[in-house]
């Protein structure tokens, strides 16, 4: 039994199991610090932003805006149209995302042209005119995006547009915007996103938006009660 216990001491106190527990120890910290990835079945719950707004903020405030939008549209052109689906397809011009909120959007400002673009092709009224046209025509016109809410660089633009058999009956605009409450460590940012649809004929506009609020806890008790 004695000689066993000494076995195991020097063992124990041996550079050998030194230099093995270094190296677990380093191939712990290494594992933690790796990325890992992951890909998610449809219906899988997305991850929530720790820092920043995503896709769990972007894509509910998208399609609820473009809804109540489209919808407002179609009840001011009610007296003017067939039943939806059975009229001419309305073309609509959209311009972008402006960006007014605190946060850097990065690779989401596109992303969420293509989740409108979706959701107003997707209402079976509307069709949207092509976007690699847009930035092109409005620089050949001379005209910025906050010019086309005036009608002789609206009409520039159009021109443009009309040249590159482009023509279309709506301007789209959209912006999102923010506004942040502080309480200590912890945050709360109410997101808004706000679209204007004008009609270049008539020049009538339909403004709809949506918001949603987003806490950022680094306390442990509003951890716990936002769970």
């Amino acid at each position: 039994m004695k000689t066993k216990q000494n076995f195991l001491l020097r063992w124990l106190h041996s550079p050998i199991f030194d230099f093995l527990c270094v190296f677990l120890i380093v191939a712990v910290i290494a594992g933690c610090k790796s990325q890992t990835g992951t890909v998610m079945k449809k219906g899988d719950p997305g991850l929530s932003g720790s820092h920043k707004a995503g896709q769990e903020v972007y894509k509910p405030m998208v399609e609820e805006a473009v809804a109540r939008l489209l919808a407002q549209d179609m009840a001011y052109s009610a007296g003017s149209l067939a039943m939806p689906g059975t009229g001419p397809m309305k073309k609509v011009c959209f311009v972008g995302v402006e960006n007014k909120s605190a946060e850097e959007m990065g690779d989401y400002r596109e992303q969420m042209y293509e989740m409108i673009d979706r959701a107003v092709t997707s209402h079976g009224q509307y069709v949207m005119v092509g976007h690699r046209f847009v930035n092109p025509a409005l620089h050949q016109a001379g005209v910025r995006v906050d010019d086309l809410f005036m009608p002789e660089p609206r009409r520039r633009f159009r021109a443009v547009m009309e040249q590159q058999n482009m023509p279309f009956d709506y301007l789209l605009f959209a912006k999102l915007t923010s506004g942040t409450t502080v309480d200590n460590k912890d945050s709360q940012r109410d997101y808004m996103l706000t679209l204007e649809l004008i009609n270049i004929e008539t020049g009538a506009q339909c403004k709809e938006g949506c918001d949603l609020s987003k806490a950022y806890n680094r306390s442990l008790a509003a951890k716990v009660k936002n769970r």
